[in-house]
């Protein structure tokens, strides 16, 4: 018999993956959620801490009033002359309540300070644009609203200039002005507070305080605010209320009745520098305080830049708040999918009557691609050759140009229903085709060269084909080494991702792949097909995605077993599934124009690329999401909730894998090791996907990556 010409296309050199890229997006993602952490610093309302003693603190401090000029060289404090009301508010701007309560003001036609934290005017920059504009006084209230008595020297400073800088960067000014979080009046300044206000004197700032607090943080009723604002008497005082933090509704209704009240009572309202020149007329001091002064060009430069790494870190998270939702229904709609369909896949299976047709006994022809596979070959070999198949079992090995000996060692094997053909190395597809033209038989099953088969797995994947519309088989890849952890993972991700995934897809007439550890064709179907291609590096999806086009069934043989050897190595592992994750990719872009087809083409690629983009690229590509946000959550949220969160998808997973086990009827032993595989496994499978899609859009080529193999043993029967 003459051998058929052989043909293979040029093999493509490939650059190297994008790593770099890779890095630089996660040190960004990094950076962004740092970000965001700090400037999202969770803060209470203002209350006093425990008193740590005044003996540090000068008496003309405690007895004096809540402006204090407080610095290395010198100490003074002052009160506002009588009926004289100085309105500040802490912890805005807010763009709910801060509007509000200037409603209220402009109504009165009166002024506030405005103790505002800078992350605050950077996230709310046209309310903080407002106030300037209204004539209102602006103050530094820190930038993320920590206890300034718990912080080093440098982060007090590093609190007050990032304020100044987003306040230069939006208004356009600074203040000498500052109230710190926590505090209250000044004779409750002790030993802990004082170094703080002497460094923040040192600074040039003004520290000022209250000497009534209309404690409206609690919510105590219109009433109780008013009663609490109120001045003793005819007393000047500076009073304490909140625009942000929570419902300001209380605060809003008691301004409205405060201010009027006061004013019948003789007061006059001003800022706290306006009162505060008023006190130094009235002590006969020549000196008059001035309020925003002009920021510099690089102070309006360099707040610009914080800014707008606040904005964007919070709309970066916000995306990831979406993305986590998505993710979220995603899964869930995957494992309810899941659960309904391939249980009724495995119902219909196991029904007494089912059957595919008449027994399939046509001859079978066994085609075994091998590069370099001396370490497994005789036993995939006699597993092949020793089938039960009554038709009878061809089987022809390709030996695709190795150096190892491989085909010396199945000739050396001597079974009779073998062949060995040798060919120049050509890749794979090239051997596939090479061994389907030597094939005698219309029944062709591909298998790869380190997969041992059970005796029966050739007879029961061809039974299939009784059905004459089916045009491809999918039979069941079982994991051969699972003694290592890597491997353990492994096995639970064929059970799951794959044998699982694959009775959803059967059921929907999307299948997208039948593997090249054990599938079966009919050899007219991959003449329409066109055979198998070296266009993408999943020739396996590329021709079962083409064999769906052309109208064929592919189906899902669950009873045909096939034993492969797992990567036993992150690295191998990593080279692996690398290559199927773009290879998939590849032949999806391939076919993605005929999701524009009519007729059976366009019905199942538009079912297939839907499903293969939303479960099979979307998913594993955001899933990530999870991760990034439970760590984020772990340290800067609330942690009960992010835990059980967590332990919630945990137990999606574990119920999934438990039916997916079933199903299979695999023990569920090995199931102690599913918590683990979310702290390296999966997180891996995300990364090898990122990297996929960066090489993808980055234009990069990706070569074939050859794994190393140690070999499995001969089996008759494996279960569990």
């Amino acid at each position: 018999m003459a051998e058929p010409a052989i043909t293979a296309r040029r093999r493509r050199a490939v650059p190297p993956p994008r790593w770099v890229l890779l890095g630089m997006l996660l040190a960004v993602l990094a950076g962004v959620l740092l970000v965001n952490a700090y400037t999202n610093a969770s803060f209470t309302p203002d209350h006093q801490h425990s008193n740590q003693g005044q003996r540090e603190v000068p008496t003309s401090v405690v007895n004096g009033g809540p402006i204090i000029s407080a610095n290395s060289e010198q100490v003074r404090s002052y009160r506002l002359p009588d009926r004289t009301i100085a309105l500040t508010f802490d912890d805005g701007p807010d763009p709910v309540w801060t509007p509000e309560v200037l409603r209220v003001l402009d109504a009165h036609q009166v002024t506030g300070t405005f103790f505002v934290l800078g992350s605050q005017v950077a996230r709310h920059p046209d309310m903080a644009r407002n106030l300037v504009a209204g004539g209102h006084e602006l103050g530094v209230h820190t930038f993320t609203h920590p206890d300034l008595t718990e912080l080093s020297g440098w982060r007090q400073e590093l609190e007050y200039a990032q304020t100044q800088l987003a306040l230069a960067a939006v208004t356009g000014v600074r203040t000498s002005l500052v109230r710190f979080p926590y505090s209250s009046h000044a004779d409750a300044i002790d030993n802990q507070d004082w170094p703080v206000l002497i460094a923040a004197g040192d600074l040039g700032y003004l520290t000022v305080l209250n000497d009534t607090d209309s404690q409206d943080w609690a919510l105590p009723g219109v009433d109780k605010i008013v009663e609490n604002a109120t001045p003793d008497g005819d007393s000047g005082a500076i009073t304490l209320w909140h625009d942000a933090g929570g419902d300001r509704a209380q605060t809003v209704a008691a301004l409205d009745r405060f201010i009027p009240m006061m004013k019948q009572r003789g007061y006059r309202f001003v800022t706290a520098t306006d009162g505060l020149n008023l006190a130094f007329a009235a002590a006969g001091v020549d000196y008059r305080a001035e309020s925003g002064a002009a920021a510099t060009a690089g102070d309006r430069w360099r707040g610009q830049m914080l800014v707008w790494a606040v904005r964007g870190a919070d709309q970066v998270l916000t995306v990831f708040g979406i993305l986590f939702v998505l993710v979220g229904v995603l899964t869930v709609g995957r494992t309810a999918v899941l659960f309904l369909l391939a249980g009724r896949h495995a119902r219909r299976r196991r029904a007494t009557d089912w059957t595919w047709g008449p027994p399939v006994t046509a001859p079978v022809s066994v085609i075994v691609p091998a590069y370099n596979e001396k370490e497994g070959i005789a036993a995939a070999v006699r597993s092949l050759a020793g089938g039960d198949h009554p038709g009878g079992i061809e089987v022809v090995v390709v030996d695709d140009g190795s150096t190892d000996g491989t085909a010396d060692i199945v000739d050396a094997l001597r079974l009779p229903n073998v062949r060995v053909v040798r060919k120049p190395n050509g890749g794979k597809p090239s051997a596939l085709n090479t061994g389907v033209a030597f094939a005698r038989h219309d029944l062709i099953v591909m298998v790869d060269g380190d997969t041992v088969f059970e005796p029966d797995a050739v007879r029961r994947l061809v039974q299939p084909f009784a059905d004459p519309q089916v045009g491809a088989v999918a039979g069941n890849v079982k994991v051969g080494n699972r003694r290592s952890l890597i491997a353990k993972w492994q096995h639970i991700e064929y059970v799951i991702g794959f044998n699982l995934d694959r009775r959803l897809y059967e059921t929907l007439r999307c299948m997208p792949t039948v593997p090249g550890a054990i599938g079966g064709f009919r050899r007219q179907a991959l003449r329409y097909a066109g055979g198998m291609t070296d266009d993408t590096l999943a020739e396996d999806t590329d021709v079962t995605i083409a064999l769906g086009r052309a109208g064929w069934k592919v189906v899902y043989e669950e009873t045909a077993r096939a034993w492969t050897e797992a990567p036993t190595s992150i690295g191998q592992l990593w080279k692996q599934r690398y290559r199927w994750s773009y290879g998939t990719m590849q032949a999806m872009w391939k076919h993605r124009r005929s999701v524009f087809d009519r007729g059976a083409s366009g019905r199942f690629t538009r079912r297939c690329l839907f499903f293969l983009s939303l479960f099979g690229v979307l998913l594993p590509l955001l899933a990530p999401v999870i991760d990034l946000l439970a760590l984020y959550g772990l340290f800067f949220l609330d942690r009960t909730a992010t835990a059980v969160a967590w332990l919630v998808m945990l137990g999606v997973q574990l119920v999934t894998a438990v039916v997916a086990f079933r199903l299979d009827r695999e023990k569920l032993g090995v199931l102690w090791v599913l918590p683990l595989q979310q702290f390296v496994y999966r997180q891996l499978m995300y990364l090898v996907m990122v990297q996929a899609v960066v090489t993808a859009l980055t234009g990069g080529r990706l070569g074939w990556q050859k794994l190393r193999r140690t070999g499995l043993e001969p089996v008759t029967s494996r279960t569990g």
